[in-house]
């Protein structure tokens, strides 16, 4: 072509579209980079990915000291992206380069992270050393559908006798523990985890907002009580930044998930608690501009919680779940303990109601009956699992099928008798018998009890036979009465055991012991 020829922009056009199809595009590193246009709060608003998804992971690079902080894109806008930074976004600025990785935010998971305490992103924050995971998992995956699941029906004990007695929590269960602060929520949560020692549970606990101190004396607990053997603890303490506090409860129920899944086990995840990650997602809602409603929650914080408790669930045993295009093995679960915190006991609050409404039941604690000495202070009439008996073994059911109308006819009674100065003999007896069960009902922190211990004293107090021993030392008795039969009458809790019922000849055999107990202590 001559050099003073004139071209016409159509024919620029053609001879340009001709360069660019015989260039190899295979071998250009083609990357869609945007940058930072502004930083503030956790949260960084980015321009120039106009084909990132939601949920996407991004990398920006900080200008000034060269380092990768990871952020999860929220709000996907017209003309911006609205990411939450999961990292010190104190380094990042306006102009810094941002990078897709086309990867949804993922989390190690597997064998290796058990025993370990790990942050919101799964690196290792206990000291000791790098964790060696095989798969990663999705932090956000879809809940099992329907078609794989069964009906919860087998019993994850807690160890608390008041808990295994009247509000029975199932394997694939979703059970609300709320009440005020200080009210011993944590404690439950705890003591659960403590007894699933031996029971071939993997559990996950994840603390949220709460303080270092706090996490570590649990962790603490946990090691005492050789608990961390099957445990992963998720921190997002209140130090770290929102973002990371908003992810950890997805993160914990990925990697409890890989066991339920993988290896068909069955895993307990205790989110501590989500009325920390309602408030950590307040904050980014607020800071994206995403409107406002019922006290100040944006509107989608129903969706926050249930897409992460309908995760909870009990698979089939006859089928394979699909999952990522994957088979996996039937028959694991994940049982969920939510925490909320309520102010000043109000259950009718916006995010403990909402809760409330996803769960399968709640453990309400109440603070007049913790500082009143009942504890774990569960109020009966208000506490619930829509589960049911089918949670519990059937030598409990046997056994503790009046206690909890018992309970509850003793309350009401109770605070008749304050205001009544003459009672007829079957009512004094009556608030007698109701005093003796809720002491028999006390259990001291850190100290679950075996299932076949729990039927034997509950049998005891709700058939009368503790109805002569004075309440200060219902404690006291029942220590002995567990001594003794486990040195005279070993048979009673093995056959409670092995059988999971109350046999007539286990029966007789229980009476003997209470009878020949009773004599011992007068």
């Amino acid at each position: 072509m001559a050099s003073d020829t004139i071209l016409r922009p159509g024919e620029i056009k053609d001879i340009l579209l001709r360069e660019i199809e015989a260039a190899d595009l295979q071998s250009l590193d083609v990357e869609e980079v945007g940058s930072v246009l502004e930083v503030k709060d956790g949260i960084a608003r980015i321009y120039g990915l106009k084909k990132a998804m939601a949920g996407e992971m991004l990398d920006i690079t900080s200008s000034e000291t060269g380092n990768k902080v990871v952020a999860v894109a929220l709000n996907l806008e017209e003309d911006n992206i609205g990411a939450v930074i999961l990292g010190d976004y104190l380094q990042l600025k306006e102009g810094d380069e941002v990078r897709r990785t086309s990867r949804v935010l993922e989390v190690p998971v597997g064998p290796a992270l058990v025993g370990r305490v790990v942050d919101a992103l799964g690196a290792p924050i206990d000291g000791q050393g790098p964790v060696i995971a095989t798969m990663q998992r999705r932090v956000e995956s879809p809940a099992p559908g329907i078609i794989v699941r069964q009906p919860v029906k087998e019993p994850l004990q807690t160890g608390i006798k008041a808990i295994d007695s009247m509000i029975p929590i199932g394997r694939g269960q979703r059970e609300l523990i709320i009440g005020d602060r200080g009210t011993g929520k944590t404690a439950i949560a705890v003591d659960t985890i403590i007894n699933q020692k031996g029971t071939g549970v993997i559990c996950c606990y994840v603390a949220i907002g709460q303080k270092a101190s706090t996490v570590a004396s649990v962790v603490e607990r946990l090691k005492q009580a050789g608990a961390m053997e099957y445990t992963i603890v998720v921190v997002a303490a209140a130090s770290d930044p929102a973002p990371m506090q908003y992810i950890a409860p997805y993160t914990g129920a990925a990697m409890a998930e890989y066991f339920m899944y993988h290896e068909g086990k069955a895993t307990l995840c205790v989110y501590d608690d989500l009325s920390k990650q309602a408030a950590a997602y307040r904050q980014l809602s607020l800071v994206l501009r995403r409107p406002p409603g019922r006290e100040a929650f944006p509107g989608d914080v129903f969706y926050l919680h249930s897409r992460l408790l309908e995760r909870a669930a009990k698979l089939r045993e006859d089928a394979d779940v699909v999952d990522n295009k994957m088979i996996f093995k039937p028959g694991g679960s994940l049982t969920a303990l939510p925490v909320i915190e309520t102010q000043a006991g109000d259950v009718s609050a916006y995010i403990p109601t909402n809760v409330i409404s996803i769960t399968d039941g709640q453990i309400f604690l109440e603070s007049d009956l913790f500082f009143s000495g009942v504890r774990p202070a569960i109020n009966v009439g208000i506490s619930v699992s829509r589960v049911g008996g089918s949670a519990q073994i059937k030598a409990m059911r046997s056994v503790a099928g009046r206690l909890r109308l018992d309970l509850a006819q003793y309350r009401e009674l109770e605070a008749f008798a304050a205001f009544a100065s003459d009672l007829d003999a079957a009512t004094k007896k009556q608030l007698e018998r109701g005093a003796r069960t809720v002491e028999v009902l006390k259990q001291p922190q850190y100290s679950p009890m075996p299932v076949e211990q729990q039927v034997m004293i509950i049998y005891a107090v709700t058939n009368g036979f503790l109805d002569e021993v004075p309440v200060n030392r219902i404690r006291a008795w029942e220590t002995g009465f567990h001594e003794y039969m486990a040195a005279q009458f070993p048979q009673v809790g093995d056959a409670l055991r092995k059988e999971k019922q109350l046999s007539k000849d286990t029966e007789a055999a229980l009476k003997n012991g209470i009878a020949a107990y009773s004599k011992t202590v007068r």
